[in-house]
């Protein structure tokens, strides 16, 4: 016992020295003045720490906000590196492993960064000037290509955080989500000043200065995530996570790497599962988790509304609507969503990782204050609908949004019902009238 208790000191202690290393930082302090005391007490920090202290750091009364962790998020993971404590799971090894495709994905966004600068390079090289044309149309190849660092966040966001935020690690998603938007924004930023590129010098700085801003960035975050978020994974997903993770990642597609036919070299056991994936086949071992039985029986006809369904019937029933339907309780918890279509083709992507998430950790930080407006005048009974709606360029659909209160009879608040429809068929209607059937 009392090694235990020693064991468990030690332990307080290292958090909180890199708990007040970041308060030191928060307050004005260099990170070279940290440094020392940083390296007198680390030998190797365990990415679980890492969590830990900014959890302990936001929910501190120190004044500490969710902001001031996003700002110091590169100044600190500076301080970790070369002090990351590797972990060692041979199945994360395997091609095709949701981690190992995801450090594959790293390396082919790196190799476009490094293609862009390379291009950059030669634009500006005057024995290149007959070639400028083709050089820029390269230049804009591979800007599309990295581009698709997209898929890797949302990814990341949509299936590893949900089940991070299961076991406790809620600040590192919140923290990273944040960060990941102003990435994005900077390569909007990029994007915009390529549009603008002529054959001009001048262009082509303004474009040089805006890509080296976010790749800055960019490449800090590959950094975050391969030696600190995947650590956390690493020590904390069971076998059922990464199987979840590797079955739901189609929804969100891949960056770079390419997506290969998808074929059965053998069948899946009990307790072993193939998975395929775009860097090949990989197979998982597990204990599947046990799986609650349900009380009803699905197939019973019982009463329901103005008549009588079954449990089966009526998710038949709700899958059958053309609409996206997904409802949050009353708890703020994200509880059921409708299968209308395929995960990939929804306007809204959904899968099963997502289900039990309070609705806020569902969003990207950005977009908070909205949906906390949206709650809350639905709950007050301010508002019983919030309408929304615009043009999805890439699913070329018109899409209405209706954020609904559901309430009982007594008229009380018990959650809320999104409801997301294709109205552009209705713009294409060819008369007033058509009851006729072709």
């Amino acid at each position: 016992m009392v090694m235990m208790s020693s064991e468990t000191n030690i332990e307080n202690n290292r958090i909180q020295i890199l708990k007040e290393i970041l308060l030191d930082l928060h307050h004005g302090a260099s990170p070279e003045s940290v440094q020392e005391l940083f390296n007198q007490h680390f030998k190797g920090v365990s990415a679980l720490e890492i969590s830990m202290m900014e959890h302990e750091l936001m929910a501190s009364e120190d004044g500490v906000t969710f902001e001031d962790v996003m700002s110091l998020c590169n100044v600190h993971a500076n301080l970790f590196k070369g002090a990351i404590a590797d972990v060692e799971v041979s199945d994360a090894d395997q091609e095709g492993h949701p981690v190992y495709v995801f450090k594959q994905e790293n390396l082919a966004l790196r190799s476009a960064i490094l293609r862009i600068r390379r291009i950059i390079e030669n634009i500006s090289k005057p024995e290149n000037e007959p070639f400028k044309s083709d050089l820029l149309n390269g230049l804009k190849h591979q800007m599309t290509l990295l581009g698709q660092f997209h898929n890797h966040y949302t990814r990341k966001e949509k299936l590893f955080f949900p089940i991070m935020e299961r076991y406790g690690h809620d600040s590192p998603p919140k923290v990273m989500w944040g960060v990941d938007d102003d990435i994005r924004k900077l390569f909007r930023d990029a994007e915009s000043k390529l549009q603008e590129l002529s054959n001009s010098d001048a262009d082509i700085e303004e474009f040089l200065k805006a890509f080296e801003t976010f790749s800055e960035e960019f490449e800090a975050m590959i950094f975050k995530e391969e030696a600190i978020l995947l650590m956390i994974l690493l020590e904390t997903f069971t076998q059922d996570d990464w199987l979840s993770i590797a079955e739901e990642s189609d929804a969100y597609g891949y960056a770079i790497i390419k997506k290969q036919s998808r074929t059965r070299t053998e069948e899946n056991t009990k307790n072993t599962r193939i998975i395929d994936t775009p860097e090949g086949q990989f197979t998982i071992t597990f204990m599947p988790k046990p799986k609650n039985e349900s009380v009803a029986n699905r197939e019973t006809t019982q009463p329901f509304g103005n008549g009588y369904l079954s449990v089966e019937l009526a998710n038949l029933i709700l899958n059958h609507l053309p609409l996206e339907i997904t409802f949050v309780n009353k708890d703020d918890v994200f509880q059921y969503y409708n299968d209308n279509v395929p995960a990939d083709e929804m306007v809204f992507k959904r899968t099963p990782s997502q289900i039990g998430r309070n609705v806020e950790l569902c969003h990207p930080p950005k977009v908070l204050d909205k949906v906390k407006k949206i709650f809350n005048l639905l709950r007050s009974g301010e508002r019983d609908q919030v309408p929304m709606w615009f043009k999805s360029e890439r699913l070329g659909k018109f899409v209405y949004v209706t954020y609904a209160a559901v309430r009982d009879d007594q008229g009380d608040f018990q959650g809320v019902l999104e409801y997301v429809q294709d109205i552009q068929p209705f713009f294409e209607l060819e008369s007033d009238l058509n009851r006729d059937i072709d």
